[in-house]
């Protein structure tokens, strides 16, 4: 395992031939053989992560993530866990699945208990907010004119 400078990682379970770029922070995780971490990335508490994947700089990956094997993450994709995030509630986790072999373009937001089935596609900057089926391409969501501002 080769870990960059700068990187926190705290009882996480890292198999060989795994690499890690600068300033990581990756808390009680598991990640597989031969995946590439690049640098910035977030890894949270719980997150399982299969062989052989490759998570692009400034990803952040929750707890309640499970990503299978040759996964492809694009810089600066985001997940979330929560479907009704409160600064002073509860929080209440939702699990969300990235099966074997799919692919998250750059900047892609995915919602909290979300299924992406294997080798599914998802492309550059969408917001995926219900499940995708294996095989399957799904991509954009072109911001819609909703009013306009009060001067």
């Amino acid at each position: 395992m080769q870990v960059g400078y700068g990187t926190i990682i705290r009882d996480c379970k890292i198999s060989e031939g795994t690499q890690i770029w600068h300033h990581c922070n990756l808390y009680e995780c598991k990640i597989g053989k031969n995946c590439r971490i690049g640098s910035f990335v977030e890894i949270g508490k719980g997150v399982s992560i299969g062989d052989n994947c490759k998570i692009q700089s400034y990803a952040f990956i929750p707890s309640g993530v499970t990503i299978g094997d040759n996964v492809f993450i694009g810089p600066h994709v985001v997940f979330t866990n929560d479907k009704f995030p409160r600064a002073t509630s509860e929080w209440e986790c939702s699990e969300t699945w990235v099966k074997d072999g799919a692919s998250i373009g750059a900047n892609s937001t995915i919602l909290s208990g979300i299924v992406i089935g294997e080798k599914a596609m998802i492309g550059a900057g969408s917001i995926v907010t219900k499940d995708v089926f294996a095989n399957h391409i799904v991509y954009c969501e072109a911001a819609k004119e909703r009013r306009r501002t009060v001067h």
